[in-house]
């Protein structure tokens, strides 16, 4: 797997340069601001874009624009964001377009190394790997939200859902049966109204379904 980093700090970029070196994922190169972001991005075409959401000059969202521009031109390109905090409308502007090779994660997740090292797989394979603390805020109580309807059990499977986990991850997560799991997660399609055609990233697109009608709330 081939990477590209950009982050400001200089301590965290060479900790994430030797964190995946160890994990054998090659960094082609490592930058510390979006406008060689993009140029890294378009010279070495690599298989993920490992990406701040706060950057030079002004430290506000010059990252997550980036990451943007870079799945609009280069979609083939899989975006690991890492956040300081939450910053609930940077994550609902990436997220709410695809569900596919995407990940929206807080820096402290980094110390979990090995946690961390499959998620970083896991989107560069196509998947989908959400911090939990930002499913959290998303998923806001909002009135006529639909999501209102789940139980909180059922709220706890669509977090672990939108991290990426499979049902018997989830099992493992909450200590209940496979089948419990399966019983909740078709509760909560039937909930949201969704399809029942299966899809390789079905599994994030009730996250996602929230995420759209957040953005569209506040435009």
């Amino acid at each position: 797997m081939r990477v590209v980093i950009a982050e400001d700090s200089t301590l965290l970029r060479e900790g994430l340069i030797r964190l995946l070196s160890v994990a054998d994922i090659e960094v082609v190169e490592a930058v510390d601001n979006a406008e060689d972001l993009l140029r890294a991005v378009e010279q070495h075409a690599p298989d993920l874009a490992l990406v701040d959401v706060r950057m030079p000059p002004s430290f506000t969202d010059e990252g997550i624009r980036a990451a943007l521009v870079v799945r609009s031109t280069w979609p083939d390109v899989a975006l690991l964001i890492l956040s300081q905090y939450v910053e609930e409308r940077y994550a609902t502007d990436l997220l709410s377009g695809t569900t596919k090779a995407v990940g929206y994660l807080l820096k402290d997740r980094v110390a979990d190394v090995e946690d961390f090292i499959v998620a970083l797989r896991r989107v560069a394979a196509g998947g989908t790997a959400l911090d939990p603390e930002v499913v959290a805020q998303l998923l806001i109580r909002r009135s006529g939200d639909p999501l209102e309807a789940l139980t909180p059990r059922e709220r706890d499977v669509l977090e672990l859902m939108a991290e990426g986990r499979s049902n018997g991850g989830i099992a493992e997560a909450l200590v209940v049966s496979e089948s419990a799991v399966a019983k909740h997660v078709n509760a909560i399609f039937t909930k949201l109204d969704m399809s029942q055609t299966e899809s390789p990233h079905r599994r994030v697109v009730a996250v996602l379904q929230f995420l759209a009608a957040s953005k569209g709330a506040r435009s």
